[in-house]
């Protein structure tokens, strides 16, 4: 990891939207997130690598982001306590500074026919999908810096309503309104708060348990005919975070077309 107390320069950022820009990406251990960390970083972010339980995996992250150019700094702690979310913008307003972006994508899928589904799960869930953005959100808006962003992750499934997803697309359902009704909260300090909803993703969390069959008939949906990749969600994340400053209170379905 690099020193936090060096100066954050970025000459080729857009002066709309700053030379010095700190992003705190949650769930950044693996998969979107981690693809999420590493291209803040290339775009001339420091980045605060959060994680849940796994450190080393969150360490991995923290180096690839450094070896893109960036700065990293783990933080750690569950999304949906408020005590634990608020250390982590004091340990990254310790570090830069200041934070100016936020990019949620903690969250917990737990696949069940609605008949089947245990009130175990369906509260994990509950607690992690919303009340961690809700939480998160809180957060952000109450300290991410004027001129910045914040990014939730909804989902696809929200609209696509795949038997077995009802009680997760519930919780994506509710982050979609509360990020829609943020936006509009948020007039006058020019921060956008935006949500991004995945297709399937060919990260290992989703490939692993599902036949080469299921994978297929999920590819086969779009019109593009593949899976999407980390790196295309990290992307639209890179434009909702830097550029598109015109891009406000929207779900952004990035799928591929699969809706």
């Amino acid at each position: 990891m690099t020193d936090p107390t060096a100066p954050l320069t970025d000459p080729d950022a857009d002066s709309a939207v700053g030379s010095a820009r700190v992003a705190l990406v949650t769930g950044a251990s693996g998969g979107i997130g981690r693809a999420v960390a590493v291209r803040l970083a290339a775009q001339g972010m420091a980045v605060g690598v959060h994680y849940a339980g796994n450190r080393d995996r969150a360490q991995e992250t923290a180096d690839a982001v450094t070896a893109a150019g960036g700065r990293a700094t783990l933080v750690s702690g569950d999304v949906a306590d408020e005590k634990a979310v608020a250390r982590m913008f004091d340990q990254l307003e310790a570090a830069y500074g200041g934070v100016d972006v936020v990019v949620h994508t903690a969250g917990v899928m737990l696949l069940s026919p609605l008949v089947d589904l245990s009130f175990e799960d369906f509260d994990r869930m509950h607690r992690t999908n919303v009340r961690g953005a809700f939480v998160v959100s809180q957060q952000a808006a109450r300290r991410v810096r004027d001129g910045g962003a914040i990014i939730n992750f909804s989902s696809s499934v929200v609209k696509l309503a795949l038997p077995g997803y009802g009680a997760y697309a519930a919780t994506k359902s509710a982050v979609d309104a509360l990020t829609l009704i943020l936006a509009k909260e948020l007039r006058g300090r020019n921060i956008t708060v935006n949500a991004v909803a995945p297709g399937p993703t060919a990260t290992p969390l989703f490939l692993d348990g599902k036949p080469q069959q299921a994978i297929d008939a999920l590819k086969n949906m779009t019109p593009l005919e593949r899976l999407g990749r980390p790196e295309d969600i990290a992307e639209t994340i890179a434009h909702l975070a830097g550029p598109a400053r015109w891009i406000n209170g929207q779900i952004i379905y990035t799928n591929g077309g699969i809706i």
